[in-house]
């Protein structure tokens, strides 16, 4: 099982960006590890016919023993510069070349691992029907290219029936593999490659999986499934959440590069898959899929990325799950989509009945055989000094059979997978298990195709049980029972307690993340190599999952910016990103603020940025924050980077910073993150394009929290003709004293629009 971390599949794992040991497969170079070099693209010789002409040559005339047999990928589309394995000689030679602007280890990445389209309301028919058929026609033209797994193509959800011939620009492949064949695509799945050097050369061969884009995993179906998969009636997993199955850009096109294999994502396959989909047209890049907080100049994926946008590719990326933490975000550059997690209103009600007759409600996708109506012993094996065994946590080996065979096992959440919890307590002879969260997890209930008959309770309820459980001591009891499939829950969305949080360390004078989208028991197609539950033992196959993740909302905020795209052509990423954020909403399907799953409480924008998507509203935004190359590079050389890190970032050696935009908060970002410091006062100036209608006119409003003061010149905006641009001052002034986080907005409004930004406040250190 590939170790990605989609809270369905793997629990609650912190999702980190590691700085790996890479070994070469060779046993006489052991010292040998994979880098990615970076060179100054524009200086190639005249006397070299390719770049990668000049990057072998460079190579073996800079180093000892360096060849062409070393580089594992020359770079172009999305990275200037080329992956070899080299020694620490031959890395120290080449950081010394005036032609290199840096040499940087690989790193390993890992995954950040249907109601959406009824919930989301862009079903057929809920657009109007003009305006839909405009779409979907639109919406054949446009590609997206998804970096994961790999991909199932006998999938129900790639049928190309009454699709148009691929567009001739389309410059992709079917890549021929072991157990892929090229004829595997079609009109609906119109390439798929894969991606395998770098992680070859970290793991000497690639253990029980075969090289081809197949997945085997079932995450880069789930994930390319979610953002364009085609409509299938009567989906559902074991009969849970039934119904049409269909992904958010039902008529777009879908291109797979597998670059994650069994333990993770591997930065120099990353950069070429990005590299790769750039060079073959695709439009949206989804990458559920990331690292840590590392400074833009070492993040592979905020690198290709930034090429990605200059070439007009609009990139998403998934947050992380490493929630409720603050400041625990990945994917934080500006130029990069950033998407949390929240709730759908359907839910997988299951209870835990317990001796003394309270029925407790939690979540479950248990489909077998249950067990009945009568109550169980229930045990519970508390933690302690004395005894750290982690049998709390129903770790692998830590059950004793003689303990919990015939029994019902209450389970700690943590540490290791929730379905795997459920196979430690059935290979001990457990009849059922009752998995409570913990203070980390709150209320949030995340729902798992168990191997045995399980429920999965919140905080509260699960202390409940554990305070049942000390005073009943060996006359505790419970019995299991399920619920099925239940729609309208209120209140939804729900921001999930596993989504990862800011402040954005990297550059926190910008807010993230961007925006949540449906990340909590998404439906969507599945790998039949696979077990529901990834578990090796589940020999289960089915062709649809229920998972949970950052994984699961990144794909849908892919596949609406592809409908955007299909509806405004000439739209750049960054006002398809402003579309996306302006007009998402901050209130539930109760009319009340969203909340955090975490523990209940209101949430905020370090959790749910802008809000959540609304379709509807970004296809007509009225006004859009566009931002150009040469801003982004503007705001790179503001951060504080020397310049030869700003030249990586931008993938740029003539790049001089001689345009600064002093405060990188000054970008024209659709949101505002403020940082008191030694003044009291900050001033940002902002720029609005008039994307709807001539002659429009839009009134300021601003929301503003005790101790801070708000004002924004001028309180009026007249746009005379549609493509006008218009700028506005906003000053903040803290009051003496400020301290913590404050969150305000500013909005502006006409008839038919309300462009609404997100306000941070910050003071001296924010975690």
């Amino acid at each position: 099982m590939a170790a990605v971390s989609c809270v369905a599949k793997l629990g609650t794992i912190v999702v980190v960006l590691l700085s790996l040991v890479i070994m070469s497969s060779s046993s006489s170079n052991s010292d040998r590890r994979t880098y990615i070099v970076q060179m100054k693209h524009n200086e190639k010789p005249d006397s070299y016919l390719t770049h990668h002409d000049w990057y072998s040559a460079s190579l073996a005339s800079s180093t000892t023993g360096g060849d062409s047999d070393s580089i594992l990928y020359s770079y172009s589309a999305a990275y200037n510069g080329f992956s070899a394995s080299l020694d620490p000689d031959q890395v120290e030679s080449l950081r010394q070349s005036d032609s290199v602007l840096g040499v940087y280890q690989d790193t390993l990445y890992h995954l950040h691992t249907t109601r959406t389209p009824q919930f989301l309301g862009i079903i057929d028919g809920q657009l109007g029907l003009q305006r839909q058929q405009q779409l979907n026609a639109a919406s054949h033209d446009v590609i997206i290219g998804v970096l994961d797994t790999g991909v199932w193509p006998e999938s129900r959800s790639f049928d190309d029936s009454d699709m148009p011939p691929v567009p001739t620009r389309w410059k992709g492949e079917c890549e021929q593999g072991e157990d892929f064949k090229a004829s595997a695509c079609n009109k609906k799945l119109i390439g798929a490659r894969k991606f395998a050097k770098g992680f070859r050369l970290a793991a000497g061969v690639i253990s029980k999986e075969k090289e081809s884009p197949r997945d085997q995993d079932g995450h880069g179906t789930h994930t390319s499934t979610t953002a364009a998969g085609r409509q299938v009636a009567n989906a559902s997993l074991f009969g849970f959440a039934a119904g049409t199955a269909r992904g958010m850009a039902v008529h777009a096109r879908v291109a797979t590069y597998k670059v994650c294999w069994k333990t993770g994502c591997f930065g120099s396959d990353i950069l070429a898959g990005m590299d790769r989909a750039i060079a073959d047209g695709v439009d949206v890049l989804s990458m559920s899929l990331g690292g840590g907080s590392a400074p833009y100049y070492r993040d592979t994926i905020a690198i290709g990325a930034f090429k990605a946008m200059e070439k007009g590719v609009f990139v998403s990326c998934s947050a992380g799950n490493s929630g409720p933490a603050k400041a625990s975000l990945a994917n934080t550059a500006p130029w990069i989509m950033t998407v949390g997690a929240g709730t759908l209103d359907r839910d997988f009600p299951a209870y835990a009945i317990l001796g003394n007759g309270r029925r407790l409600t939690g979540v479950s996708l248990y489909s077998g055989k249950g067990m009945g109506d009568q109550p169980l012993p229930l045990v519970y094996f508390y933690s302690s000094s004395s005894n750290n065994n982690n049998s709390n946590l129903c770790l692998p080996g830590s059950l004793q059979p003689e303990a919990v065979r015939g029994k019902v096992v209450y389970c700690d959440r943590g540490v290791n997978p929730r379905v795997e919890k459920g196979q430690v307590v059935k290979d001990a002879g457990g009849i059922g298990m009752i998995l409570g969260n913990t203070p980390e997890n709150g209320e949030e209930l995340v729902a798992d195709s168990h191997m045995l008959p399980t429920v999965a309770v919140g905080r509260k309820i699960g202390d409940e049980i554990r305070e049942y459980l000390r005073t009943q001591g060996s006359n505790a009891k419970a019995v299991i029972q399920f619920g099925g499939t239940v729609l309208g829950v209120k209140p939804s969305p729900v921001v999930a307690a596993f989504s990862s949080r800011g402040p954005n360390m990297v550059a926190p004078q910008i807010l993230k993340p961007d925006v949540i989208g449906p990340g909590v028991n998404i439906l969507a197609g599945w790998s039949e190599g696979i077990g529901p539950t990834g578990l090796d033992s589940d020999t289960r196959k089915t062709q649809f999952n229920i998972m949970s993740g950052t994984s699961m909302s990144c794909p849908h905020i892919s596949g609406l910016a592809a409908l955007l795209k299909a509806a405004h052509p000439t739209w750049s990423p960054s006002a398809i990103k402003s579309a996306l954020m302006t007009t998402a909403y901050t209130l539930d399907n109760n009319n009340s603020p969203l909340r955090d799953a975490a523990g209940g409480q209101l949430s905020t924008p370090w959790a749910h940025g802008a809000g959540h998507v609304d379709p509807h509203k970004a296809l007509s935004p009225g006004l859009v924050y566009d931002i150009t190359t040469e801003e982004y590079i503007a705001f790179v050389c503001s951060v504080g980077y020397e310049l030869k890190q700003v030249q990586a970032i931008v993938n740029r050696a003539n790049v001089t910073c001689t345009k600064r935009l002093g405060d990188p908060g000054r970008l024209n970002y659709p949101s505002f993150s403020v940082l008191f410091g030694k003044s009291r006062v900050v001033r940002y100036t902002r720029q609005l394009t008039n994307v709807g209608a001539a002659g429009s006119v839009y009134v300021v409003s601003a929301e503003a929290p005790p101790g801070v003061q708000i004002s924004v010149k001028p309180k009026q905006l007249v746009f005379k003709n549609v493509g006008d641009k218009m700028r506005y001052t906003v000053t903040f002034v803290s009051e003496k004293g400020g301290s913590g986080d404050a969150f305000g907005s500013i909005t502006w409004k006409n008839a038919g629009n309300e462009v609404r930004s997100p306000v941070a406040f910050g003071w001296e250190r924010r975690i």
